[in-house]
Parts: structure tokens; sequence; C-alpha cells
């Protein structure tokens, strides 16, 4: 999740409605081949998500929550249990995870997850037919703090840096993590689950040390540390179990300037796969001062962006992460999120939403959470939300690894 400053530039009202002018002539003629994945040996299965999301998002919204069976508010660790399979009777269609401290060799990750867990759910949820997607929040491996370090540390790291080394170690502790992904088919065969791995995200703002921002990264070397980080995994270490996902933050991207504002440190069409974004900024968060009648305009105008985007670069759009924090708006399942996304034939090729975690888990005090749990305000508006003929859960899903 992002950890944005106050910002006093904001879009405006005139840029939002101007913005589908600005693409009239990206979205103008997209590529209609089926989307193909830059991993070109990619296993069948990963080819076969990557192509059936493609073909979902025509039709189709994916939900997606952030460590949705690891906790929620007021539990923690109970075995199958979910505040979106609470509220709704099934799991999301999309699960998302972080191993964040796996490059330090600990037993759990950031959020106190063991790893064995997280390995243990994504191998489940993948045999229900579910979708699994990873963040990174990786220790600075020069300083040794938190992603929250504002170290500008990518130069040291990228090739050519005194300290490349340390970003291949860190990277082999995916590749071993990885290796631990891997289940039985209906043959008795092992394979490995498909991932749609989202490193480096959030990258155009001020708050992780691979950031942009003043005495921060070059865009060039974040450039290099994305492309290292796709050769490396891939064609070294020959992980064809990957789909890549770009997600810089809403709040650093500017509607007036699309579609450069997104592409800062974009590394180049061989090297993504799904044109995401991180959308907290419209959907109601705690700095953004403007009232959620001109946010959800913006909402509508970043989603249209991004599926200009990726509708120019034949790849998949989807918001990789968001939510609104502690669901103050009793509507905003259909309302916010729903009926903007049902804007147009743009904001409906938005292939996934996935929303961030209930992290009160046995907490008292309940500030920290993005899907409703039973007894909230908005679990009715959820409910609809999840009965809407749009919107896919994992009980909705069809066979997508086919």
């Amino acid at each position: 999740m992002n950890r944005p400053t106050y910002r006093t530039l904001i879009p405006s009202l005139f840029a939002s409605l101007m913005l589908s002018i600005s693409f009239a002539a990206l979205a103008g003629s997209p590529k209609s081949a089926t989307p193909t994945l830059v991993t070109k040996d990619a296993t069948a299965q990963t080819v076969a998500l990557y192509k059936n999301m493609a073909k979902l998002s025509a039709t189709t919204l994916l939900f997606g929550h952030q460590n949705t069976t690891a906790y929620g508010v007021k539990w923690i660790g109970e075995p199958h249990r979910s505040d979106v399979r609470d509220v709704t009777g099934s799991y999301p269609a999309v699960f998302g995870w972080d191993i964040g401290h796996l490059e330090s060799g600990d037993e759990a990750n950031l959020d106190g997850m063991k790893f064995t867990f997280v390995t243990d759910e994504i191998k489940a949820s993948y045999l229900r037919g579910a979708i699994n997607t990873i963040s990174w929040h990786m220790r600075d491996p020069i300083t040794g703090g938190s992603s929250w370090t504002k170290n500008p540390s990518i130069a040291d790291i990228i090739p050519g840096g005194k300290s490349h080394k340390k970003l291949k170690a860190t990277l082999d502790t995916f590749v071993a993590f990885n290796e631990t992904l891997k289940v039985k088919n209906t043959e008795g065969k092992l394979e490995y689950v498909p991932i749609i791995f989202r490193p480096w995200h959030e990258h155009n703002g001020d708050w992780f040390w691979w950031g942009k921002g003043e005495n921060l990264n070059k865009e060039e070397d974040y450039i290099a540390l994305w492309k290292f980080t796709v050769e490396y995994l891939r064609d070294t270490k020959g992980l064809n179990n990957l789909i890549f996902a770009f997600s810089p933050d809403r709040s650093r991207m500017d509607l007036d300037k699309l579609p450069a504002s997104y592409l800062y440190g974009y590394p180049g069409d061989d090297y993504i796969d799904i044109i995401g974004l991180d959308n907290y900024w419209d959907l109601g968060h705690s700095y953004n001062p403007l009232p959620l009648t001109e946010t959800r305009a913006h909402f509508i105008a970043s989603a249209e962006a991004i599926s200009d985007i990726a509708a120019s670069k034949n790849k998949i759009a989807a918001l990789s992460e968001g939510g609104q924090e502690k669901l103050g708006q009793d509507k905003f399942w259909t309302e916010m999120i729903l009926e903007s996304l049902l804007t147009n034939e743009k904001t409906k090729r938005i292939s996934y939403f996935l929303v961030w975690r209930n992290a009160n888990k046995a907490r008292e005090k309940m500030d920290h959470f993005y899907a409703p749990y039973v007894g909230h305000k908005s679990a009715d508006d959820f409910v609809k939300f999840y009965k809407h003929p749009f919107t896919v859960f994992e009980n909705e899903l069809p066979n997508v690894y086919q």
C-alpha cells in the first residue's frame, strides 16, 4: 500500500473531462490480436490464464483482496475463513500476497504471515481455480532498512553498480520461493502456479527506496532495475510462470499529462504484461481534499486512461491495488466501483480490481480494512456488487487455466 504525502497540485475536473479527447487517437485503433506474454516459453497454464483474463476483461471484472484468508476484522488464522467469504459465500477471484522480508531469510513476511502459509494458500487457491498476484515490499539491500527507507539505492544495485551482487542475491530468494509453488496436475505431474508478479510498485511516488523524488532515483536507473529483474528471472533463471504487472500510483499521476505521466519509468512493451494502476487517491483517500463527487469523475478518467494505454500496447489493464479505507461510503461498491467501471467500453475493459487487506486482526480498533465484514454498513451493498453479472468471484470463475 502507498504512503503518499499531501499534494498541493490536484488535477482539475476539466482535465478529467478532457481526457477522452486527449486519448482519442490512442484508443481509436487498438490492437485486435490476443495479447501475448513477454515470456515466450511461458507454461501452458500461464499462457491460458493471460489469454482468458484478456477475454474475460471484455465483459467482466474480477474481484481481488489482499491476504484474504490470513486474517480479517477481529480474527486471525482461522482455516478457510475470509471476510469476503463471510459476507458473500465466496472467496475473491484474485488473491493478493506480499513477500516482503523474503530477501532477509525471515520465516514470516512483513505482515507476519509465515511463508509456508503463503505458499500453501497460493497452491490451494490455484487448485480451486483462483488467480494469485504477488507484490514485494523489499527491504533496502544497501541500508538494510524497510521499503519505506528513502535512500537512492537503485544506482548501486543495477548492472554496473558497486552492489549489483546484492540485487542478484535478493532475486535468488524469489527464485527459491517460486520453486515451492508447484502442484500435481491430474496426470500426477508437477506444474508451477502462474503468478501475476508486481515488483517495484508505486515507483512514481517518493515513499519507497526505489521511488521517484528529490534525492531519490533517476528514471533511467529505475528502468534498468525493471529490465534486469525480468531478464534475470526469465532468461537467466528460467522462470516461466510469471505475468509481469507494472503499477504506478494514481496520486502522482497527472490526468492532464497523460499518457506520459503514467509511463514514467515504463521499461518497454517487451517487459510488461499488465498495465496496472494502484488507486486509493480517487476512492476516498484521506490525503485527497476533493469530495467524492469529483474524485469519482477522476476515477473514471484514470480507468479510461489505463484501458486506452493497454489497448494501444495489446496488454491487459488492471486496478492492481486500491480501495477505500474503512469503507465510509455506504454504497461504495455499487455507486463508486460498479457504476464507474460500467460507464463505457473503456472502463469495462479493466480486468481486475484488488482491494487492500483487512489488517485489524483481533484488535478492537477497526481502522484499516478495505473489504467489508459481517455487520459492516457496506456489507449489503457488497452483496449487490457480488451478485451483479459484471463482477466475478472465485465461485463464478470459468477454468482460466485451460
